[in-house]
């Protein structure tokens, strides 16, 4: 049995896939986006957040077992108001074997995935099988700009998007609006060619930026440092994914 380290577990969430879910927020992430909203998840150490309401520990160990225990107390409420358990983070591809662990504790749970996509071969596969629906970020396309702005460059994470459209799965395309980085009308249109005909893709989703960032990065004593002017405003831009017939969603 696996243990593994969750920053956050959140209840009755209706943004993180259909229906009403629990949210688990697996710590760590290979990558170091600095438009980050969760600066407290990218270091699989635990560590305290400090803020006007107190402090808290953000990074709790769980076996296996203990986690698939709690979740499975909620297992009736989720089914019934047709929604599920969501792995997100962080990325969970980093703690895949605890997480498929967990996984497949869950039966008759409908189980999504919450991906970046960086992770090996073998991590994505294992937790692709497992999962009833799949969302896949997608940043940037041009490799230079994603390991500038990421650090690290994004062919792992194609690879392992033509993987999922060879799965079988469902998935969704979600694009992080970032001013003046992701956003842009070359890298939406980029997006939009790579995307174009996979198979198994529901739609793409085009994610408003998150301002209250900078507060976060505070409040873990982590200096928020963004490469890129965060008071330009955003483009919120589907032209280009509907000039090349993607189906594309604003939340």
């Amino acid at each position: 049995m696996r243990s593994g380290v969750v920053f956050d577990i959140k209840e009755f969430t209706v943004h993180d896939g259909p229906g009403i879910r629990t949210t688990v927020f697996m710590k760590g992430c290979p990558l170091s986006c600095n438009w980050c909203h969760n600066p407290e998840s990218l270091s699989m150490q635990p560590q305290y957040i400090h803020s006007p309401a107190g402090s808290r520990l953000a990074g709790k160990s769980y076996t296996s077992a203990e986690l698939a225990a709690l979740l499975n107390g909620q297992a009736d409420i989720l089914r019934s108001n047709e929604g599920g358990v969501t792995f997100s983070g962080g990325e969970p591809l980093l703690q895949a074997e605890f997480v498929a662990e967990v996984m497949d504790l869950l039966p008759g749970v409908h189980i999504l995935l919450d991906t970046s996509g960086i992770g090996s071969e073998q991590a994505f596969r294992s937790l692709v099988r497992r999962s009833d629906l799949i969302f896949f970020d997608l940043k940037l396309m041009d490799r230079a700009a994603h390991l500038f702005h990421t650090g690290r460059d994004n062919d792992l994470i194609l690879h392992n998007l033509r993987l999922l459209s060879a799965s079988g799965k469902p998935f969704v395309i979600r694009v992080p609006l970032v001013p003046g980085v992701t956003d842009t009308d070359e890298n939406l249109r980029a997006i939009a060619g790579a995307v174009r005909g996979l198979a198994g893709m529901l739609h793409v989703e085009l994610l408003p930026y998150n301002r209250a960032a900078g507060a976060k990065y505070e409040a873990a004593g982590v200096e928020f440092r963004p490469k890129y002017d965060e008071t330009r405003p955003v483009s919120i831009n589907p032209a280009p994914f509907e000039q090349a017939g993607v189906h594309v969603r604003v939340p």
